[in-house]
């Protein structure tokens, strides 16, 4: 029977906490896990389909590992997932070697489906209802097997994301979300705050509540409706818990009691991450976001005056369909002026199913989404280092998460390393320490700003 098994986590940090819930449950069921694809008897890609890029590295790996199934017969592939969601047929028809297709709401029959391959039969597939198959009461009960909680032998962390909401409802026309992951279900407040409070008492300093539109939850399972600020009021009162972080938010639900949460509550980080993904008015209506970007300079202000000091992230989609210079020019004063403490850019990906792919043609050229790309990357980088600037001189306090990128990369060991860690506001700050440091709180005096990165030293 395969007991080793590598877990290969691409996308958003929904899918690095399903693959982090996945793998305790099958350590839970008697499973090891592996340190690379050759040495596992079990292979699983957990995928993301937002851009074409992701996909095609799925892929390749999986045809690169067609190679060690005829070497191993009895290695099993899996396929986990967005992807498995979307594209079941077409991920067989490619790889036809692929053993397990398991949507996103299966993810906790996997145990079991990696047994049944084990045994012959296959493939096997574990896929929740297509959107238009029925009402939404029925959809939402097929991706009901997703595992909000996490399994009793999660293992303890100083940080953890935390499950508080699961699909999305919203029908951007670029996005795939809402029919790969469902309808809009959130988690009941009183599971939440358990889960939290078990973690914190394990040692936990920081959780992060994850949702496709977290601002959005709506908790009425206490014959009451229980708004995210209700939720971070009761976590903010959990002993030994220090930060509290939520992402990610819609502009249009960025409410006036979110912010004043964010403001008194003294365990909420003053960092907002609200994606506008344009500021051109007519690219935002073919978008269907739901606001104009005037209402987005205004949900800044607000921002602004009620938490001052916060930092505010966003995402940008360039290139989208019908976008011309003129309407990329408004993106690119939305930045300027936007003062993002940085920002996700991407070039638009046409994503089959969409409603954007079926209405509109993808006529801005690569090489056009190429250059918007790289100037708005530009500006958003003079603006982040201007900021950062303005912590130079300054202490700040800092989780330290462990070794850096850098220092990762040159192979650094012993007891002093390059470290990483980051600020309330989300900054990355690098500084020179212990590595016993990881996983605690620590004052650093910022000596040295880039864009992205605050160098310092232990103060």
């Amino acid at each position: 029977m395969p007991r080793r098994v590598y877990i290969e986590t691409l996308g958003c940090q929904m899918n690095v906490l399903d693959s982090e819930l996945l793998a305790a449950a099958l350590q839970e069921a008697g499973f090891e896990l592996a340190g690379a694809r050759r040495a596992a008897d079990v292979v699983l890609f957990n995928t993301c389909s937002v851009r074409q890029h992701a996909e095609d590295k799925v892929y390749s790996a999986l045809g690169r590992l067609k190679h060690l199934k005829d070497q191993r017969p009895g290695t099993i592939i899996g396929v986990l997932g967005c992807m498995a969601q979307k594209d079941c047929e077409r991920i067989f028809r490619r790889a036809p070697h692929v053993d397990l297709v398991v949507g996103p709401g299966q993810i906790s029959r996997v145990p079991e489906l990696i047994e049944r391959a084990a045994g012959g039969g296959g493939p096997h597939v574990a896929l929740s209802a297509d959107r238009s198959s029925g009402s939404r009461a029925e959809v939402a009960a097929s991706f009901a097997r997703a595992d909000f909680a996490a399994p009793p032998s999660r293992p303890a962390a100083p940080q953890a994301m935390v499950r508080a909401m699961f699909g999305c409802d919203n029908f951007c026309t670029y996005c795939v979300v809402p029919s790969v992951r469902g309808p809009e279900q959130c988690r009941p407040a009183r599971e939440i705050v358990a889960e939290v409070r078990r973690l914190a008492a394990g040692g936990c300093l920081e959780v992060t509540l994850l949702g496709q539109a977290v601002n959005q939850y709506a908790d009425t399972s206490e014959g009451t409706t229980l708004q995210l600020s209700d939720l971070l009021g009761r976590l903010n009162e959990i002993s030994g818990l220090r930060r509290i972080r939520f992402v990610t938010n819609h502009p249009k639900s960025m409410s006036d009691d979110l912010l004043a949460a964010v403001r008194d509550l003294d365990k909420v980080c003053p960092y907002l991450h609200v994606p506008a993904q344009s500021g051109s008015d007519a690219v935002l209506a073919r978008m269907k976001r739901g606001y104009t970007a005037g209402f987005y300079r205004d949900m800044l202000r607000r921002i602004a005056e009620t938490v001052p000091g916060a930092a505010a992230t966003s995402d940008f989609i360039v290139g989208f369909c019908g976008e011309t210079e003129a309407d990329f020019e408004q993106t690119v004063d939305l930045v300027r002026k936007g003062r993002f403490k940085n920002s996700f850019i991407f070039k638009y990906s046409p994503r089959p199913g969409t409603p954007a792919a079926e209405r509109y043609a993808d006529d801005v050229p690569e090489e056009v989404k190429r250059r918007r790309n790289n100037e708005l990357l530009a500006v958003q980088n003079a603006v982040s280092l201007e900021a950062n600037k303005r912590f130079v001189g300054r202490r700040v306090e800092v989780l330290v998460e462990g070794p850096s990128k850098t220092a990762r990369k040159r192979g650094q060991t012993g007891p002093l390393r390059q470290l990483s860690g980051r600020t309330a506001c989300d900054r990355i700050v690098v500084f020179d320490g212990p590595t016993a440091l990881a996983g605690q709180l620590v004052e650093v005096m910022i000596e040295r700003a880039e864009p992205v990165t605050l160098f310092g030293r232990l103060y």
